[in-house]
């Protein structure tokens, strides 16, 4: 827990670091507990533990500090349905939680919806990824990172 003026205390000192060391266009993975997050981050990613946390309290608190990329056709990302659930049309309520977040900070573009294997494969190029305690199925979301211009520094 970070005890800090203006920091969310969610965001452990190791998820900030993560966060201010990212560039422009790369990608932070918010994990649902069934994510395969230290096998993705074998390949690759830093993996940053955030257990009992869920994402849309991440989410919340990341989206006080990150900006995201408003030069693509979306800055987030959640994993499809596969074929069975869409067929089951498996309701996911986490994702209307996450559009709203999302609103509340400025984003006005729809969540990418990616494959589950590409969206594991986009993963391990990841820069970081959060494995939460998230238990919402296909919980599961991707974070690009914009800028902050010159003007908007202190």
């Amino acid at each position: 827990m970070v005890v800090l003026k203006g920091i969310p205390s969610v965001l452990s000192p190791e998820l900030l670091y993560a966060l201010a060391k990212m560039g422009h266009g790369d990608e932070l993975v918010l994990a649902d507990a069934n994510f395969p997050a230290s096998s993705i981050c074998a390949c690759g990613p830093k993996e940053i533990r955030a257990d009992g946390l869920g994402i849309p309290r991440l989410l919340e608190a990341i989206l006080k500090l990150l900006p995201l990329d408003i030069y693509v056709r979306a800055p987030a990302a959640v994993m499809a349905l596969v074929d069975s659930d869409k067929q089951k049309c498996l309701p996911v309520p986490v994702w209307d939680t996450y559009t709203q977040l999302l609103h509340e900070a400025g984003v006005q573009t729809p969540l990418e919806k990616v494959e589950r294997f590409g969206f594991y494969e986009r993963a391990k190029k990841a820069y970081a990824v959060v494995a939460s305690g998230e238990t919402a199925l296909y919980g599961n979301l991707i974070l690009k990172k914009g800028i902050i211009p010159a003007e908007l520094l202190d």
